[in-house]
């Protein structure tokens, strides 16, 4: 599964989408104003684009969700659902864009029910109670082969006191799943820490609770079982104006340097979330697709981000690739690497292999144009660090990845969901190591 943002477009339309690759794709975004009408950030282009992805999506047998709301479209979610006739209202106009637009299921992202999200946004105690009656409103007012689901945090719906509910179990009777937000967990910062953490592996997180170990617990706990669970995954990272050597997410003082990344590994099975800047528009930048011409290692550059700054931001994984701070580099077959130098002390660290349950997962990747490659073991994903740039780049590849697809397989997790499906490189390195760890490649 993948989202498919209406912003994507001008570089990524849908068509260019590897439907064979992927079940469902999710429409982002569709959004509530104060009269509990649907509308679209781009209402020239959304609809037409909207058609456009269903068609394609159709013709390879695959299935599209529309998802209402999301970080910058949850200010009247709280009004919406707070009565009968708003409930009403609001799932009758969700039934006519699933009509017109001949969908397979609707994505509810109220970041959210019952606690602060974007400044403005509405919020009551009675969010969550309010939410489940508008979801079995929902439920009997869709076709009944309909999908419904709902993008949420790493632990329970909030209950009227702020504090995760600790039964959701009838949310599970009514959703056919719950997407789990398992990625900015810290944003850009002088002090940066992992984006999106598998686990904390070293018992020492500031934000224990912000994990996809953690998550699948607390969800479980509370009555969500874990065969309804999808684990989102980015495709995208921070840059951070930043020297520090290792990442954050420390209860200590930082008391272990972040290590290059190792030969060999085994991944060790075993919230308080911070700052989201989740699912910002970003614009469009017409990244070149060609990545694995294995290029001269060139002089130290800064990485930009998504809207063209060096200062920090979200940066896609398909724009590190083409601007040269990634290099792909999978390894030989005796694990030596496919690429050149460029770190801070003109080499940097070979790829690396993983093995889970038999299963090697390569990174495919390795810091290049003065970035060094490095692996926090505590949340078991890499970061890039220029000392030249004075630059920390958080974010994901396909080894990380590969390890979290392979332990929402192992953990019994529906599967895995990519926000979005564009920051991936033409060649879908990224999907093609979750389709691997999920078994499914």
């Amino acid at each position: 599964m993948a989202y498919y943002p209406d912003w994507a477009a001008p570089t990524f339309p849908p068509e260019k989408i590897d439907f064979g690759r992927f079940d469902w794709i999710d429409f982002a975004f569709a959004l509530p104003d104060q009269n509990y009408n649907l509308t679209w950030d781009e209402p020239s282009s959304a609809p037409g684009l909207l058609s456009r992805l269903v068609s394609a999506a159709h013709r390879s047998g695959k299935k599209v969700k529309l998802s209402v709301g999301g970080w910058t479209g949850s200010k009247y979610f709280s009004p919406a659902v707070s009565d009968a006739d708003s409930r009403q209202t609001l799932a009758a106009n969700i039934l006519a864009l699933y009509r017109e637009f001949d969908l397979d299921g609707i994505d509810i992202d109220w970041e959210y029910p019952a606690q602060d999200g974007l400044d403005g946004n509405e919020v009551s105690p009675d969010d969550s109670a309010n939410f489940l009656s508008f979801l079995q409103l929902l439920r009997t007012t869709l076709p009944p082969t309909s999908k419904i689901s709902a993008a949420v945090q790493t632990v329970p719906f909030a209950d009227a006191n702020g504090n995760p509910l600790g039964d959701v179990s009838d949310f599970a009777k009514v959703l056919d799943w719950v997407l789990i937000m398992n990625y900015d967990t810290f944003g850009s910062s002088n002090t940066p820490g992992p984006n999106a953490p598998l686990s904390d592996a070293c018992h020492n997180s500031t934000q224990p609770s912000s994990n996809a170990a953690a998550a699948l617990g607390a969800w479980t706990a509370a009555g969500f079982p874990a065969s309804q669970l999808i684990l989102g995954v980015p495709s995208y990272g921070y840059i951070s104006q930043s020297d520090a050597t290792r990442l954050r997410a420390r209860a200590q003082d930082f008391a272990s340097e972040a290590k290059p990344l190792p030969a060999t590994r085994r991944m060790s099975r075993s919230r308080d979330r911070g700052t989201r800047h989740a699912r910002r528009r970003a614009s469009a930048r017409d990244w070149p697709g060609a990545f694995r011409v294995l290029a001269e290692a060139g002089p130290a550059i800064q990485a930009t981000n998504d809207d063209g700054g060096t200062d920090d931001g979200q940066v896609q994984f398909r724009s590190l690739a083409a601007q040269g701070i990634l290099q792909y580099a999978p390894q030989d077959d005796d694990g030596g690497g496919g690429g050149g130098g460029g770190g801070d002390n003109g080499t940097s660290a070979a790829p690396t292999r993983m093995t889970v349950d038999g299963q090697e997962f390569d990174s495919l990747y390795e810091g290049w144009s003065g970035f060094t490659r490095y692996w926090d073991e505590c949340s078991s994903t890499p970061f890039l660090r220029s000392g030249a740039a004075d630059q920390v780049v958080t974010y994901d590849d396909p080894l990380s990845l590969g390890l979290k697809a392979a332990f929402a397989r192992q953990s019994g997790m529906l599967g895995v969901n990519m926000f979005d499906v564009h920051g991936d490189t033409d060649q879908w390195d990224l999907t093609d190591a979750l389709r691997k760890g999920l078994g499914v490649s």
